[in-house]
């Protein structure tokens, strides 16, 4: 099994909304793969309440079989929509991929 996990910092505002509103988006955007992309076998979108400099803003957590399956998951045309959105709201993304 793979476990895909991504943060991202979001811009103040972007895209015609404010953090919160772009946070929102990413998470009903993300959330709603879970019946479009065949590959996901779990996902989970979080917005962060820490307060704290150190703290990112949205969290995916992320499972699939095996690594093709995530690749697969990456290069769908439904995940590649949000995450061209994503790319317009984020300052700051940090990924892990590992395999348990």
């Amino acid at each position: 099994m793979i476990k895909h996990i991504v943060m991202w910092k979001l811009k103040e505002s972007a895209e015609g909304a404010d953090k919160t509103e772009n946070a929102l988006k990413i998470k009903y955007g993300l959330e709603a793969l879970k019946g479009k992309v065949e590959t996901v076998k779990t996902i989970e979108v979080g917005i962060n309440i820490n307060t704290t400099e150190a703290a990112y803003d949205v969290v995916l957590y992320s499972e699939f079989d095996c690594p093709e399956d995530l690749g697969a998951y990456q290069k769908h045309p439904e995940h590649v929509k949000v995450a061209n959105f994503i790319s317009k709201v984020r300052e700051l993304r940090t990924v892990v991929d590992y395999e348990c």
